[in-house]
């Protein structure tokens, strides 16, 4: 009876261990992607107001957002960045380098999810979540009380990318602006700032966060 333990034991440790350098691989393999040798041609020819070095950072966001789907497996993880789902939709033309990339990077093929095709009205909200709390721990932001917004959802601002998407850490101030109408309230898609069902208490204002939630309301792009 010990040595059937023994084995058992011996071959759970072994998957794991298996498991985990499985997952070490396919980050590795999708930090080492040469995106830009593959799609360069083609984002500059859709988006030729771009820099090569902006494209660079647009590739840098992809290869993010790869890392992101990875960490989170076969979950959802919708799209924050515009420019970056243009180059999404780039690579997906290249079929059979997608295809390879997928089963290098994932092991099984990554679908893109537009919004219209979306399981339920909510997958679009925890998907975004999702992407929001892989991102914020991947670059150590805290995702409740962020001073700074993940590369993937600063990315269209800083590039100034027309129907990009724009998100605001201040919601409020963005909304006494006028400006939150064309953006989302990144603070509350972390739950940061006094969301309701928070416990400990809050930092910020129920009626306050109240006043920007419809902001939020617009689904993201898939």
């Amino acid at each position: 009876m010990i040595k059937v333990v023994v084995a058992l034991a011996a071959v759970a440790l072994a998957w794991l261990l298996w498991r985990q350098w499985s997952a070490r691989r396919r980050a590795a393999f999708i930090d080492q992607y040469p995106f830009a040798g593959v799609l360069d041609r083609r984002l500059a020819a859709r988006r030729p107001e771009l820099t090569p070095e902006q494209r660079a950072e647009v590739f840098a966001g992809l290869r993010e957002y790869f890392q992101l789907c990875h960490r989170a497996g076969r979950r959802m993880v919708a799209m924050p960045s515009q420019v970056v789902d243009d180059a999404w939709h780039e690579f997906i033309l290249f079929t059979r380098h997608y295809a390879r990339f997928c089963r290098g990077a994932f092991g099984r093929f990554l679908h893109h999810t537009p919004a219209e095709a979306m399981a339920s009205p909510t997958q679009a909200s925890d998907g975004i979540k999702r992407a929001w709390r892989l991102a914020c721990a991947r670059e150590g932001i805290d995702p409740r009380r962020p001073q700074r917004l993940p590369r993937l959802f600063a990315l269209d601002a800083a590039l100034l990318i027309a129907g990009g998407f724009i998100y605001h850490l201040d919601c409020l101030a963005a909304s006494r602006e006028g400006a939150l109408g064309a953006g989302f309230c990144a603070s509350h898609i972390g739950c940061g700032g006094g969301c309701s069902g928070d416990s400990g208490g809050s930092d910020g204002d129920g009626e306050e966060m109240a006043e920007v939630a419809a902001a939020t309301e617009r689904p993201p792009h898939l």
